[in-house]
């Protein structure tokens, strides 16, 4: 099922400042993709566009077969979650708990819905512990998965992730990654927009890469790390393990650990 539609769009700021221009592609349901790009290439305009924080100025976008020029950012809401880059501009009750219960309770959600889906997002993003504290105690790693969290608990299809490996360290990476693969796996559709080349070549099925407001191409991790040229496009650099791959004298690009042991093993047979 398409989850996500956009035909030719293009967004400018009221300043003149063109920020994706006649931008083409779908999303299936279940898929989980990261968004890569310089600053500036248009990657979270196109994100802001899915969750009709903006609006196209051009060309349509659809999300679960709605125009997003017809409904509101509050509308869409139901369908479609985004978890800011700086979790301070989304966090503003007293407690973890009233910030994860906020969302449901807007959205009409019974009491028991709300208190299940607020027990399934504090564990998932390993926060249980931290329900009664309030958010501006905790630590910036920690907020994110506040944020996290709170978007989870309104059930939506679609999660948007902007940057949230930003100030992680190597546990918080693995918590994302985790998180992200129990998502998938219960049906949600993935967008994440990242500068992490590591986190993209390990823990996606889809990458699309964005210059100068443009979809420049869409593969898998594999596909866009052999690709040298548009590398070079979108002036972004090979993961170290693909780097490290190529210099031990394997051909194919390897994006993950486990197939460079594998690659490894065959050439020590």
């Amino acid at each position: 099922m398409e989850m996500i539609r956009f035909e030719n769009v293009s967004f400018v700021y009221p300043n003149g400042f063109c920020a994706v221009k006649d931008l083409s592609f779908s999303v299936q349901q279940g898929e989980n993709i990261a968004v890569v790009g310089q600053n500036g290439a248009g990657k979270s305009t196109a994100a802001k566009l899915i969750n009709g924080l903006l609006k196209p100025t051009d060309g349509k976008v659809t999300v679960a077969g709605k125009d997003t020029r017809r409904h509101s950012a509050a509308q869409l809401a139901r369908h479609v979650g985004y978890i800011f880059q700086n979790p301070d501009d989304q966090i503003f009750h007293s407690t973890v708990e009233a910030e994860l219960r906020f969302g449901p309770k807007v959205l009409g959600f019974d009491r028991e819905k709300i208190s299940r889906m607020v027990q399934y997002a504090a564990q998932l993003c390993g926060i249980e512990d931290c329900l009664h504290m309030n958010p501006y105690d905790l630590p910036l790693s920690v907020r994110k998965f506040v944020t996290i969290a709170s978007v989870i608990a309104m059930d939506p299809e679609v999660l948007i992730l902007d940057e949230p490996t930003a100030g992680q360290d190597l546990r918080g990476m693995q918590k994302l990654a985790h998180l992200l693969s129990v998502l998938q796996q219960a049906g949600k559709t993935l967008l994440t927009v990242t500068h992490h080349m590591e986190f993209t070549a390990e823990h996606f099925d889809r990458v699309m890469v964005m210059a100068n407001q443009h979809l420049l191409r869409s593969g898998s991790p594999e596909e866009i790390f052999r690709d040298g040229a548009l590398l070079e496009e979108g002036m972004l650099k090979r993961p170290f393990i693909c780097e490290l791959a190529c210099a031990l004298g394997i051909q194919e690009t390897v994006v993950s650990e486990d197939r460079l042991i594998q690659c490894l093993n065959k050439m020590l047979r």
